[in-house]
């Protein structure tokens, strides 16, 4: 189970094997069901005596599923490479990139009739990060986010800078419900957990109300002198 879990005080009881295991295992979990409907279907020894609707329509269920499988898979792969992928870490302003993160999601919230809303200060010190990988996590946040919230919910986007060393970014949706997190949804959270812990920096989440907390550690000041 990944929800409300804070990588880093979890590392130092679970190891980085013992988590992407456990990711895995939610992936083969998830993978399971969409591969049992089309077992299932393919199986089907009426196929034969089928109208040509009940094929189309099979088969529509079938591709389905198989896009299901195809994504799931997807987070399987990304999961590894996280795990096994040394960041590139480099000072970079967090307000633009989130910026660019929000304005690639906007839309899609807007046409669903839920507002997306950025609390973020005036500036805010830079953070020490891999860009892409960062990138990727907000972006996977944003999409699950959408993923579970129902107009006219209002999804925030908080940014804070809570001590010096670290900036806090806060994505959360009051109105949401627990069951609206499926399997795929918790490994889109494992992915962009994995992504954020690869950095060394903090990632945890809470289902109900949906509530994900990234803690980004803030970029060392080079001395001129």
């Amino acid at each position: 189970m990944i929800s409300e879990r804070e990588c880093g005080s979890s590392s130092a009881v679970r190891s980085a094997s013992e988590i992407l295991c456990s990711n895995l295992s939610l992936g083969l979990h998830a993978v399971a069901q969409p591969l049992t409907i089309l077992r299932a279907s393919l199986s089907n020894p009426d196929t034969d005596r089928m109208s040509a609707e009940e094929l189309r329509e099979l088969t529509a269920i079938s591709a389905v599923e198989v896009e299901r499988v195809c994504k799931l898979f997807s987070y399987l792969r990304e999961l590894v490479r996280a795990e096994n992928t040394k960041p590139q870490l480099s000072s970079t302003p967090i307000l633009p990139l989130l910026a660019y993160v929000v304005d690639g999601v906007k839309l899609l919230y807007e046409e669903d009739g839920m507002p997306l809303k950025s609390i973020v200060p005036d500036t805010c010190q830079p953070v020490f990060i891999d860009r892409a990988s960062t990138l990727q996590a907000l972006s996977s946040v944003l999409l699950i986010a959408h993923g579970v919230s129902r107009a006219p919910d209002t999804v925030e986007v908080i940014v804070t800078c809570p001590t010096a060393n670290a900036v806090q970014i806060v994505v959360r949706n009051f109105n949401s419900h627990s069951e609206s997190i499926d399997a795929e949804a918790r490994l889109g959270l494992a992915l962009a957990e994995a992504n954020i812990r690869s950095q060394r920096a903090k990632f945890s989440w809470s289902p109900e109300p949906f509530y994900v907390q990234i803690e980004l550690p803030s970029a060392p000041i080079i001395d001129s002198h």
